[in-house]
């Protein structure tokens, strides 16, 4: 087998999340939505920005990841 840089891709199956958030954070993440096109000139729908905000959040998170690499 041959020796690759690029090691197995991992599971990167969708999955499917349902959340209940109140009217005050769907007009924020609405407003986000529409500075976020004014920004770069591309429309998004929050159900796209949602997944890379919670990314971003938990990738800058230290504490967190500091629990995660503990063994």
């Amino acid at each position: 087998m041959p020796d690759l840089k690029l090691p197995k891709l991992p599971d990167r199956t969708p999955v499917r999340l349902t959340i209940s958030i109140t009217p005050d954070l769907q007009a924020a993440l609405n407003d986000y939505a529409k500075l976020y096109a004014e920004t770069y000139g591309r429309e998004e729908p929050v159900t796209e920005l949602i997944p890379a905000m919670l990314a971003s959040f938990v990738e800058s998170d230290r504490a967190f990841s500091r629990s995660r690499a503990k063994p």
